[in-house]
């Protein structure tokens, strides 16, 4: 799916079965096979449609808005019948801005652990080191401190993160979007207030075995939301639409099953 928006680029999405449509915006670092294995299982029964984010375009010019990205968002689901907004890490924080600015455009939304503004930045001055190792060359490098120091992943974890980034030339020219990306979140600043207005129902998801700020941050948007449920993933972080997708998509399909009328 290719739609023109309102700034001249182009919207991408790759579209797949027919029925209630789910919108589904993928994290940082990511492109729409990432959710595919998901989706896979939800196709028989659903319009899946899997936005490629602008922010992660790289045949777009950086940097990328969050603004920017609502307008590839808003242009896709201008194609579908109010679709079911499905968001998971930054791609949640996208979908709660996209739900912000035109809430009459979607059935409702599922939220997979956005780390949404709550206090202070995300950042703060956590990413100096990560923009200097960018600067040598070193993408791989960046992406540890950032799994690190910003994401909140032990040491370990994070430098075989970035090690494997570092090897593969498609991913090492997603890092600098990466760190955009959480610049763009930074920017936005508190925006519970406005979240709260949204009245669509809307599931949270999320995983035992997050860092606890993701946890923090979800418990935050529970409590500002006004029509939620939230169900928690046993023995999963923060990435179970590749560890687990088939209880994602129970997840998804249960939540509108139950709260939103098929189509």
């Amino acid at each position: 799916m290719r739609v023109m928006t309102a700034d001249g680029t182009e919207a991408e999405a790759a579209e797949e079965g027919i029925g209630t449509p789910i919108l589904v915006i993928h994290g940082g670092m990511g492109d729409p096979t990432v959710w595919q294995p998901v989706t896979e299982l939800l196709h028989d029964r659903f319009r899946t449609v899997r936005l490629h984010r602008r922010q992660y375009r790289m045949d777009l010019p950086r940097p990328v808005s969050m603004a920017d990205e609502v307008g590839h968002v808003t242009a896709i689901a201008g194609q579908l019948d109010r679709p079911v907004l499905v968001g998971h890490s930054s791609g949640a924080v996208l979908a709660l801005e996209a739900l912000v600015a035109e809430p009459e455009a979607y059935a409702g939304a599922v939220l997979y652990e956005p780390p949404l503004v709550i206090d202070a930045p995300l950042s703060a001055d956590r990413l100096a080191a990560a923009r200097a190792a960018l600067a040598r060359d070193k993408p791989g490098r960046a992406l540890s401190i950032f799994m690190r120091d910003v994401v909140g992943m032990s040491a370990v974890p994070a430098w075989l993160v970035g090690s494997f980034i570092g090897r593969h030339p498609e991913y090492r020219r997603r890092v600098v979007r990466q760190l955009d990306d959480n610049d763009a979140i930074d920017a936005l600043g508190v925006r519970l207030a406005a979240y709260a207005r949204l009245e669509m129902p809307i599931l949270l998801l999320g995983g035992d075995r997050s860092p606890r700020h993701l946890t923090e941050r979800l418990d935050a948007l529970e409590r500002a939301l006004p029509r939620t449920r939230r169900v928690l993933m046993h023995g999963q972080g923060h990435n179970a639409e590749r560890r687990a997708p088939q209880r994602v998509a129970r997840a998804i399909a249960a939540f509108i099953d139950e709260e939103i009328a098929p189509r």
